[in-house]
């Protein structure tokens, strides 16, 4: 049995020990929360798992294997290297930390002790958009563009902005679906709440290929929209995260060139554009809990040493790209170049 404590019970925790407590192979022993009264209620849901105020109470236990952290950004660096410190193995909520430089000494303390650093990267475990990567890997021919909405209204947080509570999403599983990464990212953003950060962003994503991204994220919207498209030179991809069914849609839908510049010199207006239009298909997609599949794979990497599909790399990577998008809004728009995936500070 892997035993496990969860830091942290007020949003996302609860989700965490549901979920803990329905594997086999683990064995959840430890809650730890600030607020009493959270850990009250934690106490008559679940008797068997230990309550406590102290941290450092949770990481003396010789019989706990791993920490899952579910506490605000801030805090994530020095809980995480606490742990690892200790020897725990960590599942880490998004974003891993609240910069680069916090995040490489994360990944860097983990594979120095060999122990297994996670990111709740969740949507990457969710059934469609594993079925994207299943689609952009085999159907869709080569990519054009990624572009995404993620907006709805509030809630404004005070520690962190709208790109990273929200644009984190997004960029995560552009990390997973995409074959290449960005190499550079140009970002505006505005705050309409004085003294707080931006409230709405628009973060653009430079690619080695032709490949574009462009993400938009608010939290001043009238309505919550959840919307991805990917389009490629053979198919293109709606993904939809509010439709009950069919979240995925494939549309044989594109252009067809006829002509080249060779071929007609600088006349480039001599080529023909064509438009093809065929059918669109919903494939069948897995159904499962994404937190389930996700922590299900965090329990079976301790026990076999495999690296988690958002491990503390891909993290990391997601993390220099926020904070790129936020350097670039504070200089309005400017182009940011991107510290290669293979640097190390």
């Amino acid at each position: 049995m892997i035993g496990i404590g969860v830091v942290g019970y007020g949003y996302w925790g609860p989700n965490l020990v549901r979920n803990l407590i329905e594997i086999p192979t683990a064995q959840l022993r430890w809650v730890c929360d600030l607020r009493t009264e959270r850990l009250a209620g934690m106490r008559s849901r679940y008797p068997a798992v230990q309550i406590t105020e102290d941290y450092e109470e949770l990481l003396r236990d010789p019989k706990v294997d791993a920490v899952c952290i579910a506490t605000p950004v801030a805090t994530h660096f020095t809980m995480a290297m606490k742990a690892l410190r200790a020897g725990k193995h960590v599942f880490v909520e998004k974003p891993i930390a609240a910069n680069a430089r916090d995040a490489e000494r994360l990944v860097e303390e983990a594979e120095r002790r060999g122990l297994v650093l996670a990111v709740d990267h969740t949507f990457i475990h969710t059934g469609a958009v594993r079925k994207m990567r299943e689609l952009v890997g085999n159907s869709l021919g080569q990519l054009y563009y990624y572009d995404s909405v993620r907006i709805n209204l509030g809630l404004f947080q005070h520690d962190v902005s709208v790109i990273w509570d929200l644009a984190v999403h997004d960029l995560a599983i552009m990390d997973y679906l995409l074959p290449e990464r960005p190499v550079a990212v140009a970002a505006t953003g505005m705050s309409h709440v004085p003294g707080e950060p931006e409230n709405i962003a628009y973060l653009t994503l430079y690619f080695p290929s032709r490949l574009i991204a462009h993400v938009h994220v608010n939290w001043l919207a009238p309505v919550k929209v959840r919307r991805t498209l990917i389009s490629g030179s053979e198919r293109m991809i709606v993904y939809d995260d509010l439709e009950p069914s069919e979240k995925v849609k494939i549309y044989d839908k594109g252009i067809t060139l006829t002509g080249s510049p060779a071929r007609h010199g600088e006349n480039i207006r001599q080529m023909l554009v064509g438009y093809r239009t065929g059918d669109m298909t919903a494939p069948q997609l897995d159904t499962t809990e994404a937190l389930t599949r996700e922590l299900k794979e965090f329990v079976s990497c301790i026990e076999t040493g495999l690296v988690p599909t958002a491990d503390g790399r891909a993290g990391l990577r997601v993390v220099r790209i926020l904070e790129a998008a936020t350097q670039s809004v504070n200089q309005r728009g400017a182009v940011i170049e991107l510290q290669s995936e293979k640097v190390m500070a």
